[in-house]
């Protein structure tokens, strides 16, 4: 008679395969509100269908990564620069032996609280939220406190930590998700340079040639390049970059700051997405009760100005543009009667 269930295999396998200083699904540090294991799925895995079938996961796929409201079909959002990210992610930690079904449910949760607009939006939510405003904090309030109405998916704690410390000074206490900070970078720098060749923003000849001679001239060398360096020059569990490879990826994201993330041509309507977020902050602040049915348990646990947040960093470009047409441009007149 067979005792054992899919989900112990696969707990046993990584115990037998990965490396010591992986993080394993069967020594989790748990979730907030303890649950009765999937027979099927490890803890990861079950987060990574979680993420998935969640509403802030779908909407993704409507909100800015670099360039607002692009006329093409080819140009990243932020849902497919999350898939990037996971696909990336997954590879180096596959040549670093660590568990693959973490890192996916990471990078999958990783930007789930991002603003409409990009980092525009960001920034603008940063300047006018008492205490700003931080997509990599959104995200897991997101996970935690705002899907399924209030109920939060109730991820295992070292998805909720990946997810917080993709950015910002704090690095995550599991290797995946410091190899996550990499893979995001690694993701955004090279797929934001293919969209502004696509854009005209940049050709392949405007990156310095001391960066192209180290890292590769096209965007899928560099990506090689990088991962490969990443997984060859980590040590147990400090996740790093040789010193060369590690340089001029910096140099690299410094030159698409100057060039692309600051460029007038390709962020000149950013300004105007600015102030249409704060205007719209302002007013959900203001008049709470004009916030959706579904959004007033918000107002309720945590008062109006963090609610009009949350409403709003939920937005996809869209829904924002709607939104702030319907409460500020006036309508044409329409007979009555």
């Amino acid at each position: 008679m067979i005792t054992t269930t899919l989900r112990e295999h696969y707990e046993e396998l990584e115990r037998a395969t990965l490396s010591d200083y992986a993080t394993l699904a069967s020594r989790s540090r748990g979730r907030a509100r303890e649950e009765e294991p999937c027979p099927i799925r490890t803890c990861f895995q079950r987060d990574i269908d979680r993420i998935i079938h969640c509403k802030s996961f779908r909407r993704l796929k409507q909100k800015t990564q670099v360039f607002l409201r692009p006329e093409g079909d080819h140009y990243r959002t932020r849902l497919t620069h999350t898939l990037e990210v996971a696909r990336i992610a997954r590879t180096i930690v596959r040549g670093l032996r660590l568990n693959e079904d973490l890192v996916e449910a990471q990078a999958l949760a990783h930007d789930l609280g991002h603003t409409p607009f990009g980092h525009a939006g960001e920034y603008a939510l940063d300047e006018v939220v008492p205490g700003g405003f931080k997509h990599n904090e959104q995200s897991a309030r997101v996970v935690e406190l705002l899907e399924h109405n209030g109920a939060g998916l109730n991820l295992s704690a070292e998805v909720v930590d990946g997810a917080l410390c993709h950015s910002g000074d704090t690095p995550s206490y599991t290797p995946e998700g410091r190899v996550l900070h990499f893979a995001d970078r690694i993701a955004y720098i090279n797929h934001d340079i293919d969209d502004a060749i696509r854009a005209g923003i940049l050709c392949e000849e405007d990156i310095p040639k001391a960066l192209r001679d180290v890292l590769g001239g096209h965007y899928s060398e560099r990506i090689n390049t990088m991962v490969l360096d990443l997984i060859l020059t980590s040590e147990d569990e400090e996740i790093k970059m040789s010193d060369e490879v590690g340089s001029a990826t910096d140099e690299l994201r410094d030159f698409m700051f100057a060039n692309v993330y600051r460029n007038p041509i390709a962020k000149g309507e950013e300004g105007k997405a600015k102030e249409m977020l704060k205007m719209l902050y302002f007013h959900y602040a203001e008049h709470p009760d004009s916030l959706p049915d579904d959004q007033q348990y918000l107002v309720e646990r945590f008062g109006a100005e963090r609610a009009a947040a949350d409403y709003i960093s939920g937005m996809t470009d869209n829904y924002a543009v709607e939104r702030f047409n319907e409460l500020f441009v006036p309508g044409g007149w329409t007979k009555h009667g």
